[in-house]
């Protein structure tokens, strides 16, 4: 939600790139988030989202399942991305889906495209196609390439950063001090 206007006062773009973590996770020999299998990191992390959200304004609930399953949202911002509209269905959707129960996220991701004015059933056929899966597929090595190791993150071509992923509430808030090494090009992942 700040991204847009930090990168504006920045002068640089901002690229989505959805990708999935399960399978960076699994590269890792992990089963699952590290914050869950750190109790600890996973306490902090949950109580600094809180305090995040209520800097924000934002209401927040912890989901009953985490990490939350994210295929069909990586999927549907990859169709929204390729017609201009995929920024605006991570803003809209992604409170809204996760805070849902897994049983009703369907639901969430129809409702997400109609705020934003796109046929959900149009959206969510194209999401189940063999070229937008393949494309989620090569998304997702793309960013174990680059070394992106969670959600969100934030890559620059700068020589005084790269290779530098900035982490925590600098990754997640679009830190200036970051988007004003970044280039005209900026990527962020969205998907978790």
């Amino acid at each position: 939600m700040r991204i847009p206007p930090l990168a504006a006062t920045a002068g640089v773009t901002v690229r989505f790139r959805p990708f999935l973590l399960g399978p960076i996770f699994q590269a890792q020999g992990w089963d699952t988030s590290p914050f869950n299998l750190y109790p600890a990191k996973g306490r902090y992390m949950w109580r600094d989202l809180e305090r995040l959200c209520a800097d924000l304004g934002l209401r927040f609930r912890q989901p009953e399942t985490f990490p939350q399953p994210s295929l069909l949202a990586a999927r549907v911002a990859l169709v929204g991305l390729a017609e201009n509209w995929g920024e605006d269905f991570c803003r809209a959707g992604s409170g809204r889906v996760r805070r849902s129960r897994p049983d009703r996220r369907y639901r969430h991701h129809r409702a997400a495209a109609h705020a934003i004015r796109v046929d959900p059933e149009d959206v969510l056929a194209k999401a189940q196609s063999e070229p937008i899966k393949t494309q989620l597929r090569d998304e997702t090595q793309a960013a174990q390439q680059l070394g992106i190791f969670g959600a969100p993150s934030f890559v620059t071509a700068v020589a005084s950063c790269s290779g530098q992923r900035p982490v925590g509430a600098g990754a997640r808030l679009g830190d200036p001090r970051w988007l004003g090494h970044a280039t005209p090009e900026t990527n962020l992942s969205p998907s978790s």
